[in-house]
């Protein structure tokens, strides 16, 4: 081998090693300054009140103050392409989830790319969605609601917010697994799909529990059953519809933080611990459950595949619920 050849080689190494041990040296470092957490939804939901519950945790373990940037609008996009497009260096993170799996499915196109742009960090909470009725429906259980509409096709309708959302879904997934025969009424917001549940215009509504917790304990209306897995804790007594004769049945929204694509592991893996230590703090976890919010810590992989499985889910209800892509 040429003597220029060799020096060439032994100058790359030597860079590589060089560059190796920057980021060893900016990672062992990490933090030495203010990160910022992005929140792609308007302040004062529950999805923003989670993520400053989180953060103040994290910011007291990782010992920098972590700045929240809420940047709503355009359907998740003005902040998560923010985000895809900052440095990858541990300083900007963002508030992602089913959300933005929805979205890859509902945008024909889209300013960022949740799989390619994205490192994923930890899920940090999901949000239960309930089947509800009025307080003074003669439905009680899930097998009320499909004998109703075997018996009555066409009529059972059911009340969720606007078109493609989570909820919106939900129902379209009850609708195809239970085989119902109803139809999906989408609402401007979660207080008008509530009102005319109770008065009786719609026979059910959809929706996540934090936005019906009021009702639920006023006793205006009654929650059926829930679409998660498992039980709520924060109100254990209430079904899943899947031990309520849809068996196949999952759906929740939930969140966790992720960050641009090509951030180092060790920092990754920095903020997963510090999420981690945050989601298992008792004051925390007490807080979450009272705002109807499940307290989930994953690991990086973990939160990959629930966005890469929620794309594939959620694609299909779309698909065959025919909703048109924006």
């Amino acid at each position: 081998m040429k003597k220029s050849s060799l020096k060439y080689l032994s100058c790359l190494f030597l860079g590589l090693v060089c560059l190796l041990e920057a980021l060893s040296s900016n990672a062992q470092t990490y933090p030495n300054k203010s990160l910022r957490l992005v929140v792609p939804y308007a302040a004062g939901g529950v999805g923003d009140i989670t993520a400053r519950l989180v953060a103040q945790k994290m910011s007291e373990d990782l010992g920098q103050p972590i700045v929240i940037d809420n940047k709503p609008g355009a359907g998740l996009t003005t902040g998560m392409e923010f985000v895809a497009k900052s440095p990858a260096d541990g300083y900007t993170m963002v508030i992602a989830g089913n959300g933005q799996a929805l979205a890859k499915s509902l945008f024909k196109s889209l300013p960022y790319d949740i799989v390619r742009d994205f490192a994923h960090v930890s899920s940090i909470g999901t949000y239960d969605i309930a089947l509800f009725t009025s307080a003074n429906s003669p439905f009680n259980t899930v097998e009320d609601v499909i004998n109703y509409a075997n018996k009555n096709p066409g009529k059972l309708n059911i009340g969720t917010i606007s078109v493609g959302s989570t909820q919106n879904l939900a129902a379209e997934l009850f609708k195809s697994l239970s085989g119902v025969n109803a139809s999906v009424v989408p609402f401007k917001s979660s207080s008008e799909v509530t009102t005319n549940v109770i008065s009786g215009e719609i026979h059910l509504g959809f929706d996540n529990f934090t936005p019906i917790l009021g009702n639920i304990k006023a006793g205006t209306i009654k929650v059926i059953a829930i679409g998660s897995k498992a039980r709520f804790s924060g109100l254990p007594s209430i079904p899943t519809l899947s031990e309520s004769g849809v068996p196949a049945y999952e759906a929740t929204s939930w969140n966790g933080i992720s960050v641009p694509a090509k951030t180092p592991k060790a920092i990754i893996q920095r903020l997963n611990q510090s999420i981690q230590i945050a989601i298992n703090n008792p004051s925390v976890k007490q807080k979450m459950l009272e705002l109807g919010v499940n307290p989930h810590a994953s690991t990086p992989e973990e939160m990959t595949e629930y966005i890469n499985s929620d794309i594939v889910k959620w694609g299909q209800v779309i698909e065959k619920a025919k909703i048109e892509r924006q």
